[in-house]
């Protein structure tokens, strides 16, 4: 994926007999500089003069060979720093950004470019060797223009695209590809802090970037990408990239506490693929929630996701018990409010709230809280779970707020995530 880089360039030149004035060339909003004092050979300023002429006429067949014509003749670092100003006008008229580079590269070289503008000029030829693949020269001058302080928002994006570049598409997680990676990661984080130093927003592609770059090279900060990533744009899919790795890095825990994690995946519109939506219902299955199976798979076939026969294994058997379940409910909410401690008024407001009946759950879930002898941090999650569910953001964080450890934490951390994008 390319980025998107901020560097837009004017320029004017005026050439004279005798000493000869380099280029006011300069960002948008930034001041020019004054030019040096040159000293050009008369053979050389003649064939550039032909080259101005021909490109005031727009004849720029004539521009380029009076251009070459004069390179012929140059001896000297001004004499060359001067055919390549000239260049330089005649790839911005042509729109040439091959011909740019090649320009502002030689005048770099001939040590004569003013030092304001060494920064803006090795940004730019940075872009352009980045652009050919020469990603130790674009790296080289991309440090440069940093040195010299300029816009560190846009040379940080190069200097993440050269590293990206030399790590290529292969196995990132093997080295020397693991550490340009990683260096392009720095390089990525350093431009989005600097962005938001200078006051512009940050592209959510370069954290979906940062995401994919950080998982292939198996870095321990890609919990922290998708995060970023999810918060610049909080939509589901992000968030389901964020829960995945949450998995992925949690293994072993319990089937319970991943029923909460897919519980989040559906509120957040998570469930995109087939394996989304049978896992939720196999997991509820297991813990005997039939309402929430059948919601689960009903929701797969109606986005066309599942066809008619997957799931059934699940669904079946679900749908079969689910109006017997429901018969007694009442007596076990009687027997929660009866009961010595929580654990009846726990498993019914996780029937109630399976069956969306989530202001029953939230109170049975709190009935559960006082009653005590329960996980504490179970309860605390599904009862803000029910509350987020039911339309209660305030009292959903107060509940995810009040678990202590554990994996059981971090799942209430990822409801958290998701509850800062709701409105209160």
């Amino acid at each position: 994926m390319r980025f998107v880089t901020p560097v837009a360039l004017a320029l004017t030149l005026a050439l004279t007999s005798g000493v000869v004035a380099a280029p006011a060339f300069a960002a948008k909003k930034e001041k020019a500089e004054s030019a040096p004092k040159l000293n050009v050979s008369p053979a050389v300023i003649k064939p550039l003069q032909a080259a101005q002429a021909a490109m005031a006429k727009n004849d720029f067949a004539t521009a380029k060979a009076s251009i070459a014509e004069a390179e012929a003749l140059a001896k000297s670092p001004d004499d060359r720093y001067q055919v390549n100003a000239v260049r330089l006008n005649l790839s911005i008229s042509t729109k040439d950004p091959a011909l740019q580079g090649d320009a502002l590269r030689a005048m770099l070289d001939s040590g004569l470019v003013p030092a304001g503008q060494v920064g803006q000029f090795s940004g730019i030829v940075a872009e352009s060797d980045l652009a050919a693949k020469n990603y130790d020269s674009a790296l080289a001058r991309a440090q440069t223009a940093l040195k010299a302080g300029y816009m560190p928002q846009a040379v940080n994006v190069t200097i993440a695209q050269a590293y990206f570049g030399k790590a290529g598409t292969g196995n990132m997680n093997v080295e020397p590809g693991r550490t340009n990676t990683v260096n392009g990661l720095a390089a990525l984080k350093a431009a989005i802090e600097s962005s938001k130093a200078a006051g512009q927003a940050v592209p959510a592609q370069w954290y979906k970037i940062g995401v994919s770059r950080a998982a292939a090279a198996k870095s321990p900060d890609m919990g922290e990408w998708a995060r970023l990533a999810y918060q610049a744009e909080p939509s589901g899919e992000n968030l389901r990239t964020l829960i995945r790795i949450f998995q992925q890095g949690n293994p072993n825990i319990s089937t319970r506490e991943n029923l909460d994690v897919l519980r989040l995946m559906a509120a957040s519109g998570g469930l995109v693929l087939a394996g989304d939506y049978l896992e939720y219902a196999e997991t509820a299955s297991r813990l005997g929630i039939y309402g929430e199976v059948k919601t689960a798979i009903d929701s797969g076939r109606s986005k066309g996701v599942l066809n008619a026969s997957q799931g059934s294994d699940f669904y079946q058997p679900a749908v079969a018990r689910i109006a017997g379940d429901k018969s007694t409910l009442g007596a076990a909410e009687a027997d929660s409010r009866k009961g010595a401690n929580g654990k009846i008024a726990a498993a019914t407001a996780d029937a109630q709230m399976g069956y969306g009946n989530y202001a029953k759950a939230s109170e049975l879930f709190a009935l559960a809280l006082q009653k005590g002898g329960v996980d504490a941090d179970e309860v605390n999650t599904r009862l803000g779970i029910a509350k987020a569910l039911g339309g209660d953001v305030a009292g959903a964080k107060a509940a995810f707020g009040a678990v202590q450890a554990g994996a059981r934490k971090q799942i209430a951390g990822l409801w958290l995530t998701y509850l800062a994008t709701k409105g209160a």
